[in-house]
Formats: C-alpha cells, sequence, structure tokens
C-alpha cells in the first residue's frame, strides 16, 4: 500500500514529501533536504522502474529478502541527520541495499565528505554501485567519495574509521569518525561498535526492537555522552547475517 506522498516523477514525489510529510516535533522537510532529494532519482534505485511504482511512497523488493524503504521514511532519516550531514562530514549507511540514501547523503556531505554504504548481500552491492553510476554519481564512486562494502554493518565500518583515527579518551573509550550513522534494519539492541564509531559530536537514526520497533535517535555530545530518543514506532526487516535473511 502506497503512503500519501507518491507522486508521477520524482519531481512531484519530492514536492508531496515537502508539503504532506509532517516531522515530529512540526515542521517540514528543509530546503538542504529537498535539494538532495531532488538531485536523486529514485527509479535508478528500484527493480521496477516503471512510473507508476519507482515513486509510489511504498517500501518495495529488491531482490535476497531486502527492500528499498518507503521514501518517507529516508526523507524522515535525512532529516533528523540532517545537521550531521554538512559539506565535509563523514556517513556510514548500514544495510545501504539499493544505493540511494547513499546517494542522498552525498549530495549533502558534498565531494569533500565521505559516504560508505556497507550491505551484507554481496549482489547488492554490486547493484547498488551500478545504480549511483546510473544516477550520475560515478565519479564519486572514482574519487572515494562514496564507497560501497559488503561486510556486517552491525560491526560497523572500522576500515573507514581507521581512514581518519580514533581517539583514545580514557573512560568514554574511542570516540568514531562517523558525524551520521543511518540504520536501515531493525536491530534488538543498539550494535556497541556503531555506538564507539559514532564521532563526538555526532547522530544515528536507528530503528531497534524486534517485533515492537520504534526509531531511535542516538546523540554523542563533545564530551562522548551519548542520550537517546524514541522518534517514532516502525516496522522494519531486521538487521542480520545473510543466511539468515534468505530462511
Amino acid at each position: 500500500m502506497a503512503w500519501r506522498c507518491s507522486g508521477t516523477s520524482n519531481a512531484k514525489l519530492v514536492s508531496n514529501l515537502h508539503d504532506g510529510l509532517h516531522l515530529p516535533g512540526g515542521g517540514h522537510l528543509s530546503e538542504p533536504v529537498v535539494k538532495a532529494l531532488n538531485a536523486v532519482d529514485r527509479a535508478n534505485y528500484v527493480r521496477d522502474k516503471r512510473d507508476v511504482n519507482a515513486y509510489d511512497d511504498s517500501p518495495q523488493t529488491i531482490g535476497y529478502g531486502a527492500t528499498i524503504s518507503a521514501p518517507h521514511m529516508h526523507a524522515y532519516a535525512t532529516e533528523h541527520l540532517r545537521e550531521f550531514l554538512r559539506p565535509g562530514m563523514r556517513a556510514l549507511d548500514i544495510g545501504s541495499g539499493s544505493g540511494y540514501l547513499v546517494a542522498v547523503m552525498h549530495h549533502l556531505v558534498g565531494d569533500t565528505g565521505k559516504v560508505i554504504g556497507i550491505e551484507h548481500i554481496p549482489e547488492l552491492v554490486t547493484w547498488s554501485e551500478g545504480n549511483l553510476r546510473q544516477d550520475g554519481l560515478g565519479h564519486a564512486l572514482d574519487s572515494g567519495a562514496i564507497e560501497m562494502v559488503a561486510g556486517d554493518g552491525r560491526e560497523g565500518y572500522a576500515p573507514g574509521a581507521s581512514e581518519y583515527g580514533y581517539v583514545l579518551t580514557g573512560e568514554l573509550g574511542y570516540l568514531g569518525p562517523y558525524e551520521a550513522i543511518h540504520v536501515g534494519a531493525a536491530a534488538s539492541k543498539v550494535p556497541q561498535a556503531l555506538l564507539d564509531q559514532l564521532a563526538s559530536p555526532g547522530r544515528m537514526f536507528i530503528p531497534v526492537g524486534s517485533y515492537m520497533q520504534a526509531i531511535e535517535q542516538i546523540d554523542k555530545d563533545e564530551q562522548g555522552r551519548v542520550t537517546r530518543k524514541k522518534v517514532m514506532d516502525v516496522r522494519y526487516v531486521p538487521l542480520t547475517d545473510k543466511e539468515k535473511q534468505y530462511n
């Protein structure tokens, strides 16, 4: 079932998201987020590229037991992370699937920033790279501004972390390099590795729970203190390994 913001084109979809999506706490999508969403054609990231389906505001299967989230959820996530997706910042998208949100994040952090997408299904990693190139982001892949990786997202991506280096701060542990972390599948609990790799300051947007799930906004301040806030109830596929996802 399509949600209320569906459109007949990418521009109409984004316009409907801007006009119809009311953020928790009030307000609409910001101009930078709208600009980034307009720069990424969702039809390049779905299996069924017909306009009637490509711009539906609903999740769609992309194969291998995975889905691309509904556009309104991508918009919510991007807006919640926007403060930490400024030019030059670093972002990690876990369960990157089609590569869509990686592309949106790239348009916010720019060529001086870095976006890493990590996906545990190698076939989807290969497909997502093709999607990004089709959407005009081959230069970002070639330069390393975007990097797509096959791996277990529950462990984050430490090679990307070591590129910038961890900072050891005694009892606070390691402060990570990613100002923004998005998780596109539900974790039964927040993985410690992701908290460790969250920059200080930084923000994570993650669905948490098994049967009952909720998006949590997790913030780490300049001193490394972590706070958690429930954003909304949701229903996501589980953050799991390839074998369990197929079964």
